[in-house]
């Protein structure tokens, strides 16, 4: 039995971050062990703990010893949601993969929904909370980042930072998920060429707690879009990039120096002295320089790989 085989001996995975969800994890997991049973024959419960400073430990603890379904990974201390989803992803052992929060704002019931847009054909499954149930706070700085992602990447989701996903075991085997580019999950499986949905799920207030988002989170979430934008679209290709905006900025340069020249054999003299002459000089130089910036980007590009991650995805091998 091969590594890959070992790995795909369940029908499903369900991955769960969990930071200082004490309160919720009993009735979260009362859910689970109700709904499961109902649509895989063979399931686990992976309970990944991102350096929990309450009591969820020991609630952890006490489910892994009551349920032979239930595992824990337990990190030493917070290192962030993308951090735990990666962990799941490399430990799940299902053929499907569900993804949701411990908050218990996520509804298990919606699992069997899930699975039913999966075998439409799709790749991954994400959801979308409506209608939200979340303070103005929460609600406002989500929309205003949900529509610029929207806008900027092409993927029509109402809801990229939903927790409540459903994968296929190849989705999660290719994706690099690091930083905070778990928000992105739809985005990246999209530009590798999966098929990706979304459902509109039932969504609950939460219970127990306090929330981890807010708008501090915004600006930290338009930071990783652009990451995310220039790593898919222009890593292989920098040129794209640097040589696109060189040659803008060096055409209106050029422009600003054709439109001093045009004044100067009209005989309006001196243009040497005037502050727009200084701005044309460096407008050009700075063109110039973006773009030699984009071609030493392709040579070293070129020469030396800095990453094992394939530009391609194999769907399947006939035969």
């Amino acid at each position: 039995m091969t590594e890959d085989t070992a790995y795909q001996t369940l029908d499903l995975s369900v991955i769960i971050p969990v930071l200082n969800e004490a309160n919720s994890l009993v009735p979260l997991h009362s859910k689970l062990a109700q709904v499961l049973p109902t649509v895989a024959s063979q399931y686990e419960i992976l309970f990944v703990d991102d350096g929990s400073t309450d009591a969820s430990p020991e609630a952890l603890e006490q489910l892994c010893g009551q349920d032979p379904h239930v595992r824990v990974i337990q990190f030493r201390r917070n290192f962030g949601k993308s951090a735990a989803l990666a962990t799941g992803f490399s430990e799940a052992r299902g053929n499907i993969v569900i993804t949701m929060d411990a908050d218990l704002q996520d509804e298990p019931e919606e699992i069997p929904r899930f699975l039913e847009a999966l075998s439409q054909g799709y790749d991954l499954v994400s959801g979308w909370k409506y209608p939200r149930l979340d303070p103005f706070s929460k609600t406002l700085p989500s929309a205003i980042y949900n529509g610029t992602t929207r806008w900027l990447t092409g993927v029509p989701l109402h809801d990229f930072n939903c927790g409540f996903k459903a994968y296929r075991l190849d989705v999660v085997r290719e994706l690099r998920i690091y930083g905070e580019l778990h928000r992105y999950i739809p985005v990246l499986a999209h530009w590798r060429g999966f098929k990706v949905s979304e459902i509109k799920v039932r969504h609950h207030p939460r219970q127990y707690g306090q929330s981890k988002y807010g708008w501090e989170r915004l600006s930290q979430g338009l930071f990783d879009l652009i990451t995310v934008l220039f790593l898919n679209r222009y890593t292989r290709r920098p040129l794209h990039l640097f040589g696109w905006l060189g040659l803008l900025i060096f055409l209106a340069g050029g422009l600003i120096e054709l439109y001093l020249a045009l004044l100067w054999f009209e005989g309006i003299r001196p243009i040497g002295t005037r502050p727009l002459f200084s701005v044309g000089i460096l407008l050009l130089f700075m063109g110039i320089q973006l773009v030699s910036f984009g071609l030493l980007a392709e040579l070293i590009t070129q020469s030396v790989s800095t990453s094992s991650e394939q530009d391609y995805s194999i769907k399947r091998r006939l035969p």
